[in-house]
C-alpha cells in the first residue's frame, strides 16, 4: 500500500517496528578530535594570543605569582583551580607560559558547553575544550582525559564541577585526583582571584565589571603511593586554599597558618548569605578603575 502523499511526504514508522534512537553528536558523543589538528591549532594560538589575551587583560587587569613553579616542570600536568566565572578559562589559558599554553585542553561540563552543536563547535575551537560529565567520575570522559594526557597535553580542570554560586568556592569533586592517580601526572593547584567580581554567575546583562585579579601557580601536587582519589582532592583543595590565603594577606602568613591548620575555608564562612556576601570582601580596585577613554 502506498503511504498518503508519496513521494513528496515522509512516510509513517511501522506499527509494531521499535525505532531506534536518532545519533547524537553533541554532549559526551561530540567528535572534537578536529580541536586539535595543527591547522585548528595555530589558528587558535593566533587568537588566544592576539585577541583573547588583549581583551581578557583589558577587563580584568592581572597579577600573576608563582610562574616559578613552572619552570622545571615536564609537562603534561594538570592545571587545577577554583571556578568562580566564564572568564576564568581564558584568564587562566593567557596566563601561562607559552610551552603550556599552546598544548593544553580544557575539560568543560558535557551538558553546558557541549548541549549544542554550534556551542560545541565554538568551544573546541577558542579553548580546545573537551567534554566530560562534571557531576561524577564518568568512565568514558575519564578515558578520553586520561588518553590525552597521555599524548602529552595538559588539561585545564575545575574539580568544583560549576561556577560558584557567590563567589565561594564548592567542595572539590575527584576528578583532578582521579586523573593524577591514573595517569601519574602532577595536579598545578591554581587559585583564581577577583573573577567574581568581573563577571559573576548570573550577571545582569552578561556583561563584565573591569577589576584587578589575580592568579597563583601553587607547588605541583603528586599522589601518594596508594593514596586515595577523596583524599588527594582534599590536598588540592587546601593547596588552593593556602593560595587564596595568600592573595587576601602574604606569602609568610598564609604558609605559617597553614602549617598550624588555621588556613581560611574557601567555601567561606557557614552563616547567612548576606554575611557570605561581606565577607567576600568589596571589588578590588584597579590602577584605572575606569574604563579607558578612547
Amino acid at each position: 500500500m502506498t503511504p498518503e502523499g508519496f513521494p513528496f511526504a515522509k512516510p509513517s514508522w511501522p506499527t509494531g517496528v521499535p525505532r531506534p534512537e536518532p545519533e547524537r553528536h553533541v554532549g559526551l558523543d561530540y567528535d572534537h578530535s578536529w580541536s586539535r589538528r595543527y591547522p585548528v591549532r595555530l589558528a587558535r594560538a593566533v587568537v588566544l594570543d592576539n585577541v583573547t589575551r588583549p581583551a581578557a587583560r583589558l577587563v580584568a587587569p592581572t597579577t600573576v605569582r608563582g610562574r616559578e613553579h613552572l619552570e622545571h616542570l615536564v609537562p603534561p600536568v594538570i592545571f587545577a583551580a577554583n571556578h568562580a566565572s566564564h572568564l576564568d578559562t581564558p584568564i587562566l589559558l593567557t596566563t601561562l607560559p607559552v610551552r603550556f599554553r599552546h598544548h593544553t585542553v580544557v575539560a568543560a561540563a558535557a551538558d553546558y558547553f557541549f548541549d549544542r552543536r554550534w556551542k560545541a563547535a565554538l568551544w573546541s575551537f577558542g579553548l580546545a575544550a573537551i567534554p566530560i560529565e562534571r557531576a561524577r567520575v564518568n568512565r568514558r570522559s575519564a578515558d578520553v582525559a586520561a588518553g590525552l594526557l597521555e599524548e602529552g597535553w595538559n588539561l585545564v580542570i575545575f574539580p568544583e564541577g560549576g561556577r560558584s554560586p557567590d563567589g565561594w568556592a564548592q567542595p572539590f569533586h575527584g576528578g583532578a585526583a582521579y586523573l593524577a592517580r591514573r595517569t601519574g601526572r602532577p595536579v598545578v593547584p591554581v587559585h583564581l582571584g577577583g573573577t567574581w567580581h568581573v563577571l559573576p554567575k548570573g550577571a545582569q546583562g552578561g556583561l563584565p565589571r573591569r577589576a584587578r585579579v589575580f592568579v597563583v601557580f601553587g607547588t605541583p601536587v603528586s599522589p601518594a603511593e596508594g593514596e586515595k582519589a577523596p583524599r588527594l582532592a582534599a590536598r588540592i583543595e587546601k593547596a588552593v586554599a593556602v593560595l587564596a590565603d595568600e592573595v587576601s594577606s602574604d606569602w609568610w602568613s598564609a604558609r605559617k597558618r597553614s602549617f598550624r591548620g588555621d588556613t581560611p575555608s574557601l567555601r567561606g564562612p557557614d552563616v547567612a548569605p548576606w554575611r557570605r556576601s561581606w565577607a567576600l570582601g568589596p571589588r578590588p580596585e584597579t590602577d584605572r578603575d575606569a574604563w579607558p577613554s578612547i
